[in-house]
């Protein structure tokens, strides 16, 4: 059984919905008696957070307007607003790295690898270890494992159930593409995504989206099987 270590970007996560409530669940009168919440929680975090190892307080203070609105959606209960999350998917669509060389698929062993590990930027790894992309933690992706979560929806048969035989067809362009895009940034395609943006936020470098791209698109990958 692989267990998986929580990683910052998930306690990010989850550091952010709180601090936001803090501003959230004080408002009205609140307001009115002068009380500047914003400057509250900045105080809050940099008494009560700090770097450690791979977990960088940063990962909070220095969050995007993206998960600053999800996590206040998130506080008030409530989805964005359709015109808001569209423009959301639009600026996040726009800053996806496409491959520098117009490869989109490298090894899918290396990518079953990188799937399956929950490494990387956790209080107990060092700056230097290398990022994993925990993948099991949320999705199933090979009907042998025997321990993965339930986050996200199953990715056993991925490419297969999307009639991908060739990866290189132009047939299969445009999922090869989308693919790409949602392990790059997946809050392109939906705004409050839970996935992680691997790319976007260098959980990943190019070289391990290429490789993720092959585990899920290769017809000779376990996913596919």
């Amino acid at each position: 059984m692989n267990v998986k270590k929580i990683s910052v970007w998930t306690l990010a996560a989850g550091a952010a919905v709180v601090l936001t409530s803090v501003g959230c669940t004080q408002t009205g009168g609140a307001n009115q008696a002068g009380v500047d919440y914003d400057a509250l929680t900045a105080e809050v975090v940099k008494n009560s957070f700090r770097d450690h190892k791979g977990v960088l307080v940063t990962r909070i203070t220095e969050a995007d307007e993206t998960v600053k609105l999800c996590s206040a959606a998130d506080v008030a209960g409530k989805p964005l607003d359709e015109a808001t999350a569209k423009r959301i998917e639009a600026e996040n669509f726009k800053a996806i790295k496409w491959p520098s060389d117009g490869k989109f698929l490298g090894d899918w062993k290396e990518g079953e690898k990188i799937a399956q590990s929950g490494r990387g930027m956790t209080w107990s790894d060092g700056p230097k270890t290398v990022n994993g992309g925990n993948c099991y933690n949320c999705h199933q992706l090979d009907p042998k494992e025997i321990s993965f979560g339930t986050i996200g929806p199953s990715l056993y048969q991925y490419g297969k159930l999307r009639g991908v035989t060739d990866p290189n067809s132009p047939e299969a362009r445009a999922m090869v593409e989308y693919t790409w895009g949602r392990v790059w940034n997946s809050k392109a395609y939906d705004a409050c995504s839970n996935m992680p943006r691997a790319g976007h936020m260098g959980i990943l470098n190019e070289e391990q989206v290429r490789h993720i791209v092959a585990l899920l698109l290769d017809p000779e990958s376990p996913v596919n099987k």
